[in-house]
């Protein structure tokens, strides 16, 4: 299936609140494990945009495909994992529309821009959010070009904002000396996902070279 490019010119209505369940529904009955739920995929296309190389500079082939875990290699299933074509481009639709209302918002509406992150109620009334899915998402998407992410987190500014992204999504064998004990605290990752808009932003308003 040719893939269609993403063009941030074009005008695309953000998707309703009804629209993007409808896109988790979708992701969530494919079979396998692969797909991603709601919160990393907002994640994953978030750090599209912020990338060094940013979503619109590439092939939608290129990057489209691992929202639903890939298309597989079966030639007599062009759909896979897709039950129909209609439903495969109900659901690149949706994606493109909800990058395009990312994109629109990071980039020109920052007050109007809201994370997907899962947000917990505890005994006492309080909110926790815990952006753990979304970060994965985001490091799913910084695999797409490690050089050029690798300079990002190594920059003196923007490395320690991205640091969250990685002690939340990353491989628990990467963390450092006790943090994996300070992870299984919620008030700690509550902590750690408040600060992820932060570096969003900071993502966002950098120089382009």
């Amino acid at each position: 299936m040719q893939y269609p490019d993403y063009k941030p010119d074009l005008e695309s209505p953000p998707l309703a609140d009804e629209e993007l369940q409808a896109l988790d529904d979708l992701l969530a009955a494919l079979p396998g494990d692969g797909a991603m739920n709601i919160e990393q995929l907002d994640g994953y296309l978030t750090a599209l945009l912020l990338a060094p190389r940013p979503a619109a500079t590439l092939r939608g082939a290129d990057w489209l495909p691992a929202a639903w875990g890939g298309d597989g290699d079966d030639a007599a299933r062009p759909d896979h994992p897709f039950a129909s074509g209609k439903q495969k481009k109900r659901a690149i639709v949706l994606v493109l529309r909800h990058l395009h209302a990312l994109d629109r918002q990071v980039h020109h509406q920052p007050e109007a821009w809201e994370p997907v992150f899962s947000i917990a109620e505890t005994a006492e009334g309080d909110e926790l959010a815990d952006a753990e899915d979304w970060c994965i998402g985001f490091l799913q998407a910084t695999a797409l070009d490690p050089e050029g992410w690798g300079r990002l987190f190594d920059d003196t500014v923007l490395g320690p904002l991205l640091v969250p992204i990685g002690l939340l999504g990353g491989d628990e064998a990467h963390l450092p000396p006790g943090e994996a004990d300070r992870l299984a605290d919620p008030v700690h990752r509550d902590a750690l996902t408040r600060s992820l808009p932060d570096a969003v932003l900071a993502l966002a308003s950098r120089p382009r070279s």
